[in-house]
């Protein structure tokens, strides 16, 4: 079953999490850590003066400025949205003639222009659920920021958001139109080159992006497959 977090999901857990074996002297000076660095953050901050329901809006919004992503009046397909930021730039750029569908194991509180379905995307009925909510309008975007709830153990971490990525994929190939857009968080590490090569191998061009939004220390980055062969 595919699990995104709408705190992993978003590129920043919304509480600190605790490493196998630590103990609790050790976990409670990393938790405050965290929570300063959290607020502290430039872009945290930006999203409580915005409106915006996470930091990972900024990221969506730097990539649509550099790639264009959004058109008045596209169909977008949004994995892993809770809570909700990148739905709500989209919503926002497609207009009331577009159609954003949001979709997330997690509950998402509603948002204007958005129509959220609740559950693991690869089961029938979700999938069912998304395409009916399509009505037949051909897919131009599908996005996913989706990431696994981290562990800190790259041996573990990585082949989870790699699955993740995957399913994404394969969600991509069933609904996006010929020429349509694809794009996705991957983590740099195992796996990550043969899922470049299985992108070339659907779309026409495929472009790496980290904007600024996404911490340097951080191994994500957004992987823009444009041009799906169909």
């Amino acid at each position: 079953m595919a699990r995104s977090s709408s705190s992993s999901r978003n590129g920043a857990p919304d509480s600190p999490r605790r490493q196998p074996g630590a103990g609790k002297s050790s976990a409670s000076k990393s938790s405050a850590g965290w929570l300063k660095e959290h607020f502290d953050d430039r872009f945290v901050q930006q999203s409580w003066q915005d409106g915006y329901r996470s930091r990972a809006s900024y990221k969506l919004l730097a990539l649509d400025d550099k790639d264009r992503l959004f058109k008045p009046g596209m169909s977008v397909i949004d994995l892993g949205a809770a809570p909700g930021g990148w739905s709500q730039v989209a919503a926002d750029r497609v207009g009331h003639e577009g159609l954003v569908i949001a979709s997330d194991i997690l509950e998402m509180d509603a948002l204007a222009g958005v129509e959220f379905i609740q559950g693991d995307f690869t089961e029938e009925a979700v999938l069912e659920a998304i395409l009916a909510a399509l009505n037949g309008r051909p897919v131009d975007l599908v996005m996913s920021d989706m990431a696994p709830n981290m562990s800190g153990m790259s041996a573990i971490d990585q082949p989870q958001a790699m699955y993740l990525v995957e399913l994404a994929l394969d969600l991509a190939r069933q609904t996006l139109r010929p020429g349509g857009r694809f794009l996705a968080k991957v983590f740099q590490g195992e796996g990550f080159d043969a899922y470049l090569k299985e992108l070339r191998e659907s779309f026409a061009k495929v472009v790496t992006r980290k904007p600024e939004a996404s911490r340097a220390r951080s191994r994500e980055v957004y992987l823009l497959a444009e041009g799906f062969r169909g």
